[in-house]
């Protein structure tokens, strides 16, 4: 009877100290489900662009290419996994089947699939591969289906859709569990269309039966999310670059948006007023491009342009879905995987140490003042627990306590998301010398907020929400100390001949030379651009002074400035632009108009007299690119009437591998130079200029 009554008793304190009923705190507008909950901790994923594509070096196949074009010399869907895995991502999207209607596994509705190709002898199954290899080193696995369907003979009719219908029941259906079937946006034109070879229309809207659609994701995957446009689980987010807008709500008026919304750039915010939870998703790829072109080995994204996709996504209350175009051996390339694991080696040092765990945490408002909601679950690392303000308590501050003061130069916020997004406004204080000095303002938190900011010693951190939609609910905030981006320096320079050196924390130094040695740190400091007008090779690299490390040199070889170039004459086109491939900068570019049906010429005045002994093209360096010159003729002249050909030939391998060109040719003087494109990318003679530049003797 007396272990009874102890049993009572603690039964009772449990009640009052653990059970929220008295004091629970009122949902606030549309929550998410189970599954769009399970989406939100994805936060990091990989897309992966392969398919028939990949072979035929397009973004968008027409449907009538040969599936005997589809053979991959060393397909390893484990290797992706890999890479994934240790890139720090959750899960692979794949592109079962692109535009062209080419199917990566032996589905029933088409010839136009992998059994018809020499791969595996037409027995292989791309999607079972890649789902057994995601189970293998534990990620998710998700499906892309293109609804346009540029193969099918059927394709505007009735009877594709039943095909579209049996395509994603195979896709739901033998290949285990899947996190989200992913539904792109392009929709109706032009078409192989089994022979027919013209453009088809649909109603976007209502032709892909999109109400049966869900319903077949809903019973055959249940815990997956439907991406799209407007959803219904996850949203676009506006643009193909890979950020969201900093007020960035999971919510938006759903029922307003439907494929092709003209609209898209409220995606990018999300609406505060929106009737269901849909948040968004960030896509990017890490090249220019979705699929695979050797062309653009060289563009691959830098690791601060990777960290900037991270922090402005991920840290911006969104998913990062960063796509990796497979190649045509079927791995992810090389130089991809580099960068990869160099994002992933810098973001485990952002956040090695979460500096707000355990120490003092006050709040100006707990809810009833209940241990259950207060000030110190806001660092205890749980995503189950959270500080809560009274109802009808829309401001209020938290406010984080070092024992000493610390260096910090990252916060990160969470909501407690499952009762809505509700902060609709806030402001970050540090206390530096016994002065509170506020280093950010912002908007909306949602599932997680990460801010940026110049290192500050502080003792003290409030996070002062100064409007909200209902109670505040706080789950977790993490401070960090962020170390310094030591990466090598980027060596530009403009017309004028002005040259810097880049590093994108102010907080690491760089050291150059001019000379021909090896720059250290007894090396010339950089402090600001100097002047190079003359043959030069800038060696340089970039110092940490905290821990005392440095990048490995880079260097650039710079000729004489182009501060006296002008374009003089061409065959076509405004030359009034032509400064556009003279400008040192080879992102722009110049190019001679379209119909010429011969070859294309510029002519350069360089301002004065000059030993030359060779010059330089830069290719255009646009995602789609055109008039790039294979095959040229060089010309030097000392008064623009007697002209000599210097220089002739090809250049090799330009289309795969548009660097810049270097073509050396025996020491002759001249002021005027022509570059004509005998042979050029395309079907006309219309010739892009990326950059023209020379060699000199002096």
């Amino acid at each position: 009877m007396k272990m009874h009554k102890y049993i009572l008793l603690a039964t009772f304190f449990f009640m009052i100290f653990s059970c929220k009923t008295g004091q629970s705190i009122k949902p606030v507008g549309p929550l998410p489900s189970t599954k769009q909950l399970a989406w939100h901790e994805m936060e990091y994923y990989a897309f992966v662009h392969f398919n028939m594509n990949t072979f035929t070096n397009m973004e968008w196949g027409l449907g009538g290419e040969s599936p005997e074009q589809f053979n991959p010399s060393e397909l390893d869907t484990r290797q992706w996994a890999r890479v994934v895995k240790e890139a720090g991502m959750k899960g692979i999207i794949i592109t079962a089947k692109h535009h062209d209607g080419f199917c990566l596994w032996p589905t029933s509705t088409t010839e136009h699939s992998v059994k018809n190709s020499p791969w595996k002898n037409g027995k292989g199954d791309v999607l079972k591969d890649l789902s057994k290899a995601c189970k293998e080193y534990g990620l998710k696995f998700g499906v892309y289906l293109s609804p346009w369907d540029r193969d099918h003979k059927d394709y505007g009719k009735p009877e594709y859709i039943t095909d579209f219908h049996k395509q994603l029941k195979e896709l739901l259906t033998y290949y285990g569990d899947i996190f989200e079937v992913w539904f792109d946006g392009a929709n109706g034109g032009s078409g192989y269309y089994g022979g027919a070879n013209e453009t088809r229309k649909i109603d976007s809207n209502t032709y892909y039966e999109w109400e049966k659609v869900t319903k077949i994701v809903r019973k055959l995957q249940p815990n997956a999310v439907i991406f799209g446009d407007g959803g219904p689980d996850v949203r676009w987010v506006g643009n193909e670059e890979g950020w969201a807008n900093e007020t960035n709500w999971s919510i938006m008026r759903r029922d307003e948006i439907y494929p092709g919304w003209p609209r898209y750039i409220e995606l990018r915010s999300g609406h505060e007023d929106g009737t269901h939870w849909l948040p968004a998703e960030a896509d990017v790829s890490i090249r220019p491009g979705w699929y695979y072109h050797s062309s653009e080995d060289h563009q691959v994204k830098s690791v601060p342009q990777l960290l900037d996709i991270y922090y402005n996504s991920v840290g911006r209350n969104a998913s990062l879905l960063l796509n990796l175009p497979v190649d045509n051996r079927g791995l992810v390339h090389e130089t991809d995987v580099q960068q990869l694991i160099a994002l992933r080696k810098q973001l485990d040092m952002d956040f090695s140490h979460n500096l707000a765990k355990d120490v003092k945490v006050s709040a100006t408002n707990v809810r009833g003042k209940s241990y259950e909601y207060s000030a110190g679950l806001i660092n205890d690392e749980k995503k189950e627990t959270y500080w809560a303000t009274n109802d009808g308590v829309t401001k209020a501050s938290i406010t984080i306590e070092f024992d000493i003061p610390t260096e910090i130069n990252r916060i990160l916020l969470q909501e407690y998301i499952p009762l809505g997004q509700r902060v609709q406004n806030f402001i970050v204080e540090v206390q530096v010398d016994g002065h509170w000095e506020e280093i950010d303002r912002q908007t909306t938190i949602g599932y997680k907020r990460i801010l940026r900011f110049n290192t500050v010693k502080a003792s003290k951190v409030k996070i002062h929400v100064l409007n909200a939609k209902g109670a505040i609910a706080l789950s977790n905030m993490e401070i960090y100390r962020a170390p310094n981006l030591l990466i090598e320096p980027q060596i530009i320079r403009n017309k004028n001949g002005m040259v810097s050196l880049l590093v994108p924390d102010k907080n690491v130094e760089v050291y150059y030379t001019l000379d021909g040695l090896s720059p250290s740190i007894s090396s010339i400091k950089y402090e600001k651009p100097f002047l190079v007008n003359q043959s030069v090779m800038v060696n340089c690299m970039a110092y940490d002074p905290e821990k005392k490390q440095q990048t490995g040199t880079v260097s650039t070889y710079f000729d004489v400035s182009k501060k006296e170039w002008k374009v003089i004459g061409a065959t076509s086109g405004n030359i009034q632009d032509g400064d556009k491939m003279i400008d040192d900068n080879p992102k722009t570019f110049w190019a001679t108009d379209k119909g010429v049906k011969k070859p294309q010429e510029v002519v350069i005045d360089l301002g004065k007299e000059h030993q030359l002994t060779g010059f330089t093209y830069w290719p255009i360096q646009e995602r789609w690119s055109f008039g790039i010159i294979t095959h040229y003729e060089f010309l030097v002249s000392a008064d623009n009437r007697s002209w000599e050909t210097v220089a002739q030939g090809e250049f090799g391998n330009v289309l795969n591998n548009p660097i810049e060109q270097k073509v050396k040719f025996n020491a002759i003087k001249g002021r005027y130079i022509k570059l004509k494109g005998i042979e050029v990318m395309g079907d006309d003679f219309r010739t892009s200029f990326g950059e023209v530049g020379i060699i000199t003797s002096n």
